[in-house]
């Protein structure tokens, strides 16, 4: 009998590419979504709101991606929906499935390495301690909405998930512009670490805390060998085959992004994927030339 799954934010660049590798493996994969369910396999819903228990009840497995994107300038509207979309909608699906009369096996939600804050040359594992800042308290909160269903025995996963180079969305696609016209550059003084994971990698590593019943808790979803941001613009411009010569200054970014520019491009992560390699994942892509090669190649 194949895995029934259920999947929220199948929109972002993790969950469109994620989606296709779930079906080709036999699963059978219905989505959470805003709005109205259009067929069987959707299924509405208000992160907002409640969700009625037998609305979730008899998947294998959950998949929870949906969230607020953080780009964008973070006025207080932007921030507050930020977190609301991460805790409110973990906590009403949490509490939902552990609610359910058949449970899921596993509950694998969304986290972000935001979670570390700004930590300059620390290596960073599973085990760190919490950072400060925006970012790091709503990683917090969100990971502490998972509760229900940790407590009702659902093994859960938390997904501390780093720079995910996409071309179709987030961080690389937005450097993509300046850099195709030869005006990227290292942003600050370069020297913030950045822990990257080509998508691929990203959706193979889901696929291996699914197989692997002892990996629960929270796992750092980045490649094992993080770039500072002057090598990661380099080595971008490089496979572009563009110059990387207009930096943008600190106080650049702090004017033009304000306090998102200040946590998400001015920020130190150096972050190791501990528990992926303890527990023997294969990284497809541990040079950052050879996954922007393949991801931006034609």
């Amino acid at each position: 009998m194949n895995s029934k799954i259920l999947v929220s934010g199948v929109s972002g660049p993790i969950g469109a590419a994620l989606l296709p590798s779930l079906k080709t493996n036999g699963c059978l994969v219905v989505r959470l979504v805003r709005g109205r369910a259009t067929d069987d396999s959707q299924i509405a819903w208000d992160p907002a709101r409640p969700l009625a228990p037998e609305t979730v009840s008899g998947f294998d497995t959950v998949i929870h991606l949906a969230g607020e994107t953080i780009f964008g300038r973070w006025t207080a509207a932007k921030k507050q929906k930020v977190r609301d979309s991460r805790v409110t909608g973990t906590l009403n699906l949490a509490a939902a499935l552990a609610q359910a009369e058949e449970k899921p096996q596993v509950f694998i939600c969304g986290s972000a390495i935001g979670y570390y804050g700004n930590r300059g040359e620390e290596l960073l594992r599973e085990e760190s301690a919490p950072g400060t800042g925006f970012l790091a308290q709503v990683c917090q909160e969100w990971e502490e909405a998972t509760m229900p269903a940790v407590q009702a025995d659902i093994r859960t996963a938390h997904l501390r998930t780093g720079i995910v180079l996409s071309p179709k969305g987030g961080a690389l696609r937005a450097m993509l512009v300046p850099f195709k016209l030869g005006l990227g550059g290292r942003t600050g003084d370069g020297q913030q670490w950045m822990s990257w994971i080509d998508v691929r990698d990203m959706v193979g590593a889901i696929h291996h805390i699914l197989k692997n019943d002892l990996m629960q808790g929270p796992v750092n979803m980045v490649g094992p060998k993080p770039v500072k941001n002057v090598e990661f613009s380099a080595t971008l411009a490089s496979v572009l085959s563009r110059p990387a010569i207009l930096p943008m200054p600190a106080f650049a970014v702090k004017a033009v992004f304000g306090e998102m520019g200040e946590e998400l491009l001015l920020s130190s992560q150096k972050v190791e994927p501990g528990k992926l390699i303890s527990s023997g994942y294969p990284f497809r892509y541990r040079e950052l030339r050879a996954s922007l090669q393949n991801l931006l190649k034609g």
